[in-house]
């Protein structure tokens, strides 16, 4: 059974991530240490104790679509409940609207959590913080004043509605279209499809943001806008009025997230309401629709991220139980009869600490980008945008990766009862595959760091990145400790190539070798995550120090410099030698 890292959550946010000097330095506002570790330990406490317990069910039994209502998984409704009666909900959120106005690394730190305990779960919520952060950032005060305080109470949950069937990460060719109606209001007719808690029974309304185009619009991205479509219409009192022409039409049966309903959604066909047309109210200006969607896209690509370490994290921890349990055949060196526990043979071994290096190495770059996060809204405020920007791809990417990589070396672990789906470790492979494909597949990731990230400021912003992990290899090297082994050199030898393959990408790019540069794009990405995986893995044994886990720590950084990131070099060679035989073969394809 699942149980919360908590100690190693706040030491990742603390120590590796920036927490700690951002709190000395007064970036955040009145939280203290003591409050941060109040705030983690019972979300522990609840991810532990209440959503994993239920996971399970979630997953055989799954949502349930019957005469255009979904019914949720046995317990999770009064599970949503006690979750959104505990404040969950409200982490982050303005507290103009109720909310906490809590940091963004406690709320990315938080969600670790609920996905290890349940991802289909504690996806749903997630969508509706995104829906909170659109709304809050881009609503007319009225729509702000009418939804938001429920919004943000969780007494009513939020929706995403992007993809068509026809229009999947290109939205430019959607076909979902809004009137314009007399009283500011538009009617809106379409299909979206893949809308993830689009229609459920955790609360009584659902609030969706739907992407659509007017009859005069632009063509392409520049067309389309952005409006709020409630499944029951609101009265001026507040409460619930008639129900909007918007519906379910039917969920899909999925490979994975079995609990989470994956909604095709129907406005306008005329099976609600006077007439046909789904009601709803425009947010921000007519035409900007994807940059007020983007507010939303931008944290939830990060929370997708989150994901991806919740089930690194879930699958090393059921790997390892499962390990020190299993006895087959004799370890080299033991001694006596008897079989040994897996964990002792070397090639188990190496499996379960790779497992911890990407788990550890994802939780720490996602971190390090909700720390970003927050510090974008202070002072330097646009050298921590840029750092956001540059990171967000790579959370998304890696550890959505790093999930799927784990999970699948957790059923390795397990052999053949990995394969069995009594032992949980099949469901965290199935949910884990997701990841990756949606809030922008790991390849449109690779393509938006290569084109727009790196050229950031010039380039000088990734080159300032790359001077501080500099800065972390050399303290590895200084320290010299047996522990460490050759982490300093190894790690210096990885940011090495990861600045060559910089390098050679920006000037490709300027030489307007678009296609060459994105045939390594997503070689390149995952060369950036390696590297960024055995820095922050040495920065926090370097300041692990005096508490009796520098050893620990130590050994699983020397570990990975000595095992894992060497990949960089292959990574390297991809990047800037891979286009050429990429284009050739292509007529293999053909």
């Amino acid at each position: 059974m699942y149980k919360a890292p908590v100690e190693e959550i706040a030491f990742t946010l603390k120590h590796v991530a920036g927490l700690t000097p951002a709190l000395d330095g007064g970036h955040l506002g009145d939280l203290t240490d003591d409050l941060v570790d109040a705030i983690l330990s019972e979300a522990g406490r609840f991810a532990t104790e209440e959503v994993a317990p239920l996971a399970a069910i979630g997953d055989t039994q799954g949502a349930r679509f019957v005469d255009g209502t979904v019914s949720m998984p046995d317990g999770w409704p009064a599970l949503y409940r006690a979750w959104a009666e505990g404040g969950w909900n409200s982490l982050t959120a303005s507290p103009d609207f109720g909310g906490q106005g809590l940091p963004h690394m406690l709320h990315v730190a938080a969600l670790e959590m609920w996905n290890s305990g349940s991802m289909a779960f504690a996806i749903g919520p997630t969508l509706t913080i995104g829906a909170i952060e659109a709304l809050t950032a881009h609503g007319s005060d009225h729509l702000k004043s009418t939804y938001l305080p429920k919004m943000v109470s969780g007494e009513w949950m939020g929706s995403m509605n992007l993809t068509e069937p026809h229009a999947g990460s290109d939205l430019g060719v959607m076909k979902t279209r809004a009137e314009r109606r007399d009283d500011g209001t538009y009617r809106l007719f379409g299909q979206k499809i893949f809308i993830t808690y689009g229609e459920h029974d955790f609360t009584d309304n659902i609030v969706h943001l739907v992407l659509a185009r007017l009859p005069d619009a632009p063509a392409g991205t520049r067309g389309i806008s952005l409006f709020l479509v409630p499944k029951f219409l609101v009265n001026d009192d507040g409460s619930l009025g008639s129900r909007n022409d918007a519906h379910c039409h039917s969920i899909e049966h999925k490979l994975g997230i079995h609990g989470s309903p994956t909604c095709t959604m129907i406005y306008g066909d005329g099976r609600f309401g006077d007439a046909p047309g789904a009601i709803g109210w425009l947010i921000g200006e007519e035409n900007r629709g994807l940059a007020c969607m983007f507010t939303m896209m931008n944290n939830a690509r990060l929370a997708v991220g989150m994901q991806g370490v919740a089930i690194a994290e879930a699958a090393t921890q059921k790997a390892i139980a499962y390990a020190k349990e299993r006895t087959q055949g004799k370890a080299p060196g033991r001694q006596g009869s008897g079989m040994s526990p897996i964990i002792e043979h070397p090639d188990v071994a190496r499996m379960l600490l790779t497992m911890k290096v990407l788990t550890q190495g994802a939780r720490a770059i996602t971190y390090a980008c909700a720390h970003a996060v927050d510090l974008s809204h202070g002072d330097d405020a646009k050298h921590w945008a840029d750092r956001a920007s540059l990171l967000t791809p790579i959370a998304k990417s890696f550890a959505t990766d790093a999930g799927v990589d784990v999970s699948s070396l957790g059923v390795q672990v397990h052999g053949g009862m990995g394969f069995i789906e009594e032992t949980g470790a099949a469901r965290l492979y199935r949910d884990a595959r997701i990841a990756p494909i949606y809030e922008g597949t790991n390849g449109i990731q690779a393509i938006d760091l290569v084109t727009r990230k790196l050229p950031l400021s010039d380039g000088n912003h990734i080159r300032g990145f790359i001077a501080e992990l500099r800065e972390i290899a050399a303290k590895a090297r200084a320290a010299n400790t047996p522990e460490l082994g050759e982490t300093g050199a190894r790690l210096e030898a990885s940011i090495a190539d990861l600045e060559a393959a910089t390098e050679w990408l920006l000037a490709t790019l300027a030489e307007g070798k678009q296609a060459e540069a994105l045939a390594g794009a997503t070689p390149y990405q995952r060369l950036f995550g390696l590297v960024l995986t055995g820095a922050y893995l040495a920065k926090g044994a370097l300041a692990d120090g005096g508490d009796g886990r520098n050893g620990e720590r130590a050994v699983l950084c020397r570990f990975a410099a000595e095992n894992v990131i060497g990949e960089t070099v292959a990574l390297k060679d991809r990047v800037m030698s891979g286009a050429a035989s990429l284009a050739a073969a292509r007529a293999v394809l053909g």
